[in-house]
C-alpha cells in the first residue's frame, strides 16, 4: 500500500525550496488569506483514501483545528502516525482574478500531498518547514473551493529525522529521537497572490559595516518581465533609495547607511527594506525588516559585531499541552519572556526550524538563535541507499531553512545536525571504521553546502556524548550535548564534572576553536525534594547546572551554555521517560519554574560575573 502511495507521489510536482522565501504579505500588489480554524479531518489506516477519491470530498470526517498536531485533539489517536486527510472550503474573493494565486502550507508532517477542488497540486517530503504551489489552474470562482492535503508520518530508517531504527532511543512509538513525533498541519495553511506581469519571487539581504557606514547588499529575483526597479531603505527617520535594473531576472544593489544603527542584544535596530517592481507603473512591492550586523568567530568567542558574546540560553522544544507542536503566539510569547526573565539571550531551535513567528520576535526584542534542520540522530552503518536517501533529505532542508530564515538577524549559525553517530547504538568507533568516515564525510558536506549558501554567518554539527573526536574540528566552533553525571557516572555530579573539564581542555587543546555546551542538564520531577541533592529531584538539577557552570566560567574559550532543556517536553514512551516526557526542563510544561530557574535568573542576571557581557 505505502509503496502504491509514494509512487503515486512521484507524478506529482514536487515542492521546490526556492520558493518560500518571502512569507504571504498583503499590501497594494499582493492578498493574503489566512485558512486558520477548524478543518474536516480522517483517519485513512485502510491506505485507500486515493484510490476512492477523498481528495473529491470526505465523507464522515471529524473536525479537527488548524494548525494543531492532531495527536492529541482526538481521542484514541495520540500514537497513529500513518495517512490522515485534511480538508477546509472557502470563497476566494473576485479581486484575486487577475492575480496569481499560491497556497503556502507552514509545516506538514512529514509526507504531504495537496489537491485543490479534486485536481493533484503537489508534494512535499519532511516536516517543520513550509511549502507553496501555484494553484491558478485549479481555482473557481463564485463558488467554495476545497482544499486538501494528505499526510503520514511513519517512522521509517530513511526519513530525517530516522525511525524505527533500534538505535539508542527505544520508545513507542519508534522515533530515533527523544521527542514526541506530533505530526498533521502544525502551523497556518495560507492563500497568497501576487501580480500576474510580474513579481518580487525572492529578496536576499546581506548586512555589513565598516566604521560608523552601514550597508546592505540586496539581491532582487522577479519572475516575469519588469525592466527596473526601487530598492528603498528607511530607518531612524531616514530613508536610502537605489534604482536597479534586471537582468536575468536579477537585480542587485547596495546601500550605504551613514552613521548607522547596529542590531545587538541591547539595541536590535531593525532598517526597513521596501523592493518596488515597475514598468511604467508600480507592478510589485514587498517590505521586510532586518539588522544590520555581523558574525564572526575567533579562537575564543563567537563575536557579534566584532565583539564576543556570551551565549545564555537553552534547547527548546515547540511543545505544548493539547497544541502538540502546534503554533501559538501567546505560548510563544510567554516563552521570550521565561527566557529573558532568566537573563538567557540566546537558544537553539532543537531538534528543527521553529514558526516563522519565532524568528520575526527575536529581532524584535534582540535574541540570538542557533538554526538547525530536523537531522537528529542521524547515523551511518546501515545501507548505502539509506545513508544517500538521508543526505539528500538533509540538503533539501538545509536549502529550505536558509531560503526562509537567512534575512533575520537573529540567526547567527546555522546547525547541519544534532548528535550525529557513525552506529545507530552510538559509539565513536575506530578512525578507521567505515561509518566513522562516511560520518565525518557527510556532515563536512553538509557544512560546506549551508556555507556556500551563506558565507556571513558560522556552521556546525552538534556532537553526541562519546561520538567520535575528529568530527569536532570541521565545525566553525565546537558545539557539545554533554550528560556526565546523569547518563553516565550517574548520581555522581563531582566526577561528572571532571570529566567534562578533561574533555574540554583536550578538545580546545587539539582544534583551538571556541566551544559551546548546547545541551547539559538533568531530569526533576517539579516539587520532588531532598535534602542532599539526589537524581530526578529539584536540588540535584539545580546542583548539576551550577557546577557545569561553575566548570565553564574557568574556560575563557567557552562561547556559551544552553541549559536542556527550556521546559518538559512530551516524548514516547520508554523505560527512561516517566509517563512519556522529558522532565528537563527548568520551567514545567505549563510554564511553571522550577527551582534551577530561580537559580538561572539569578546567575545569569548578576553583573558581576564576566560572563554576562
Amino acid at each position: 500500500m505505502l509503496i502504491a502511495v509514494l509512487t503515486n507521489a512521484q507524478q506529482l510536482k514536487k515542492a521546490n525550496a526556492e520558493d518560500i522565501g518571502l512569507f504571504p504579505q498583503r499590501n497594494n500588489h499582493r492578498n493574503t488569506l489566512d485558512l486558520s480554524g477548524i478543518w474536516k479531518f480522517k483517519v485513512d489506516s485502510l491506505h485507500v483514501g486515493e484510490k476512492e477519491s477523498w481528495f473529491n470530498g470526505l465523507s464522515k470526517a471529524q473536525s479537527i483545528a488548524v494548525p494543531g498536531s492532531y495527536n492529541e485533539q482526538l481521542n484514541g489517536i495520540r500514537d497513529y502516525l500513518d495517512l490522515v486527510w485534511y480538508e477546509t472550503e472557502t470563497y476566494i474573493p473576485k479581486e484575486w482574478k487577475d492575480q496569481n494565486i499560491f497556497i503556502r502550507v507552514g509545516s506538514a508532517v512529514y509526507h504531504a500531498k495537496v489537491w485543490v477542488n479534486g485536481k493533484p497540486v503537489g508534494y512535499h517530503e519532511g516536516g517543520h518547514l513550509p511549502f507553496v504551489f501555484s494553484v491558478n489552474d485549479h481555482v473557481k470562482w463564485n463558488e467554495k473551493n476545497r482544499i486538501t492535503i494528505q499526510i503520514e508520518n511513519e517512522m521509517r530508517v530513511d526519513r530525517v529525522p530516522t525511525g524505527n531504527s533500534n538505535g539508542a532511543f527505544s520508545s513507542f512509538p519508534s522515533a530515533n529521537y527523544d521527542f514526541f513525533p506530533y505530526s498533521g498541519l502544525n502551523r497556518p495553511v495560507w492563500l497568497y497572490t501576487t501580480p500576474k506581469k510580474a513579481y518580487i519571487k525572492d529578496i536576499t539581504v546581506i548586512p555589513n559595516y565598516q566604521g560608523t557606514t552601514g550597508s546592505l547588499d540586496v539581491k532582487v529575483e522577479q519572475v516575469g518581465n519588469a525592466k527596473k526597479g526601487t530598492v528603498i531603505v528607511s530607518g531612524d527617520g531616514k530613508e536610502y533609495t537605489q534604482e536597479i535594473t534586471f537582468k536575468d531576472q536579477l537585480a542587485n544593489a547596495k546601500i550605504s547607511i551613514p552613521n548607522v544603527k547596529l542590531w545587538d542584544l541591547e539595541n536590535p535596530f531593525l532598517y526597513n527594506v521596501k523592493v518596488v517592481l515597475k514598468d511604467s507603473d508600480i507592478i510589485d512591492s514587498y517590505e521586510l525588516e532586518t539588522g544590520i550586523r555581523t558574525v564572526s568567530v575567533n579562537n575564543k568567542s563567537v563575536l557579534l559585531n566584532g565583539k564576543p558574546v556570551y551565549l545564555k540560553g537553552f534547547g527548546k522544544h515547540e511543545d505544548f499541552p493539547v497544541i502538540g507542536r502546534g503554533q501559538t503566539n501567546p505560548v510563544m510569547i510567554k516563552d521570550f519572556e521565561l527566557m529573558k526573565w532568566t537573563g538567557a539571550n540566546s537558544v537553539r531551535t532543537s531538534h528543527y526550524p521553529y514558526d516563522e513567528e519565532f524568528y520575526r520576535t527575536a529581532d524584535k526584542i534582540g535574541f540570538l538563535i542557533i538554526d538547525e534542520i530536523p537531522n537528529v540522530g542521524m547515523f551511518f552503518d546501515d545501507s548505502d541507499q539509506n545513508i544517500e536517501t538521508r543526505q539528500r533529505i538533509s540538503s533539501n532542508m538545509l536549502k529550505e531553512m536558509y531560503t526562509r530564515d537567512k534575512n533575520h538577524p537573529s540567526v547567527i549559525s546555522w546547525s547541519v545536525a544534532n548528535e550525529p553517530s557513525p552506529f545507530a547504538k552510538f559509539g565513536a568507533g575506530k578512525e578507521t571504521d567505515k561509518p566513522v568516515v562516511v560520518g565525518k564525510q557527510k556532515l563536512s558536506e553538509l557544512i560546506s553546502i549551508i556555507k556556500k549558501l551563506d558565507s556571513t554567518r558560522p556552521a556546525l554539527y552538534v556532537s553526541v556524548m562519546g561520538g567520535p573526536e575528529s568530527w569536532l574540528g570541521i565545525s566553525d566552533y565546537i558545539a557539545m550535548n554533554r550528560y556526565y553525571g546523569w547518563y553516565t557516572n550517574v548520581g555522581n555530579i563531582k566526577e561528572g564534572v571532571r570529566i567534562m573539564k578533561e574533555e574540554l581542555e583536550k578538545t580546545y587543546a587539539k582544534y583551538n576553536k571556541p566551544i559551546i555546551i548546547t545541551e547539559f542538564g538533568a531530569d526533576a520531577q517539579a516539587g520532588m525534594h531532598s535534602d542532599q541533592p539526589e537524581m530526578f529531584t529539584e536540588e540535584y538539577q539545580k546542583e548539576f547546572i551550577k557546577q557545569y557552570l561553575d566548570l565553564t566560567d574557568s574556560k575563557d574559550y567557552v562561547t556559551g551554555m544552553h541549559v536542556w532543556n527550556f521546559a518538559d517536553f512530551k516524548t514516547g514512551q520508554g523505560i527512561i521517560r516517566f509517563g512519556g516526557f522529558n522532565y528537563k526542563g527548568v520551567f514545567t510544561r505549563d510554564r511553571r519554574p522550577k527551582a534551577s530557574a530561580h537559580f538561572l535568573r539569578e546567575r545569569w542576571n548578576d553583573k558581576t560575573n564576566k560572563k554576562n557581557y
